[in-house]
């Protein structure tokens, strides 16, 4: 009789799985680069808190539109601490840009309504940044109304605020920001309209200065014209309101 022979069966390897999948590879490399960006910008945001700021992304930009068009490249940028600035100064932009901003916690969001529903109807209206805000775009991000651009803005808003405090925010804010074309900070601003330094700025000089500020590389802040004088007088109003600065 004969003997049947079965024939074996092949025996199925078991598939090996990639250790990382493209979206794990991806994930990874994301959580890393979150996590530089995290340490680099505190590391930073902290430097700040007790470092002269000596250059911003602005001053770039502004350098590199000049040599482009063709124009002079003048810069005009002294830091002074916060005690050397007028209180005068510190009380026109605060009535001009920011008139809760001893309050809030760096965002105005009854201001950013109001500039919103403003857009919608179509009127021209400033988009309700508060002085945190634009102290945190100009020292650490780039012009424009990107998403992200205004994500980061927030980010480092927040970063500011719980790091640095009123007093240095209002500092870094007056020792930073375009006072007229090519100049930066206070006592640069105070040296170019008035020709004395920042901590003898009058009322009225320091209203001048703070008018400007939606444009100063359009608006002067001596011999203004008639919308700009119309700010000072409104400034020169709320700024009898402000009281006493308390940080």
């Amino acid at each position: 009789m004969a003997t049947k022979i079965t024939p074996k069966k092949p025996v199925k390897k078991p598939v090996k799985k990639e250790s990382s999948s493209f979206m794990s590879i991806l994930s990874r490399f994301l959580f890393k680069v979150a996590l530089w960006f995290f340490g680099i910008s505190l590391f930073f945001v902290v430097l700040y808190k007790f470092v002269p700021v000596p250059f911003t992304p602005l001053m770039a930009i502004r350098g590199i539109e000049n040599s482009a068009d063709k124009k002079e490249n003048s810069f005009s940028h002294d830091w002074e601490p916060i005690e050397n600035i007028s209180v005068n100064l510190q009380k026109a932009v605060i009535a001009s840009e920011d008139g809760s901003f001893l309050t809030h916690n760096g965002f105005d969001f009854k201001a950013m309504q109001k500039a919103y529903k403003g857009n919608e109807r179509g009127r021209k209206r400033k988009g309700g940044s508060t002085i945190s805000q634009q102290t945190a775009k100009n020292v650490f991000l780039w012009q424009g109304r990107s998403y992200l651009r205004k994500g980061l803005e927030a980010y480092f808003t927040v970063l500011i605020e719980l790091i640095w405090g009123k007093e240095r925010i209002m500092e870094v804010y007056l020792n930073s920001i375009e006072m007229g074309n090519g100049v930066y900070g206070a006592q640069a601003a105070a040296e170019h309209w008035y020709r004395k330094d920042a901590k003898d700025l009058t009322p009225i000089q320091a209203a001048g200065i703070a008018a400007i500020l939606p444009n100063p590389r359009k608006f002067t802040a001596t011999s203004s014209s008639s919308y700009i004088n119309n700010r000072k007088t409104k400034i020169m109003r709320v700024m009898r309101t402000v009281g006493k600065i308390k940080y």
